[in-house]
């Protein structure tokens, strides 16, 4: 299913997405290296195992970014003019390696955009869930996403 434009949604409305994802070491791996996070918590298994967790904790970058990527096919997918921000994001439960992931979203607000007759600003809240139900990220993105045809 491509993006949505902005006529398209309403308040309420909720997407279960299909893609779920289970979490590599590789994919903990790149995402810390690839943003210098020396965090022995993500990268040292002697360490984690020490820790409170007994394990390697996922990198929460990654996390959040596979959230909001396991969305975009079925939100913002070739109608999203700009993400104008990300408010309120959380992370209730810690991710594993080995974790399957899976996301939901719901339409929190719509509105007008006061300044682009040819679109109008969606905020979204991300959920994303483990295997076991527990959440463990959730945040609001606020988007400005194309209209069919503009306002006038």
């Amino acid at each position: 299913m491509p993006g949505r434009y902005f006529e398209d949604w309403t308040v309420g409305d909720r997407i279960s997405h299909e893609i779920r994802r289970t979490v590599t070491e590789t994919d903990n791996l790149l995402l810390s290296t690839l943003t210098h996070n020396p965090q022995p918590l993500h990268l040292d298994a002697e360490y984690a195992r020490a820790s409170e967790f007994g394990q390697v904790v996922v990198n929460g970058t990654f996390t959040f970014a596979l959230m909001v990527g396991v969305s975009v096919g079925d939100t913002t997918l070739g109608t999203l003019v700009a993400n104008l921000g990300y408010d309120k994001v959380t992370m209730p439960s810690p991710v594993f390696i080995g974790d399957t992931l899976r996301a939901e979203t719901e339409v929190l607000e719509l509105r007008e955009s006061l300044s682009r007759p040819n679109a109008g600003i969606v905020t979204f809240e991300h959920l994303m869930f483990n295997q076991r139900n527990q959440l463990v990220c959730r945040c609001q993105r606020t988007a400005l996403v194309q209209r069919r045809s503009p306002k006038k």
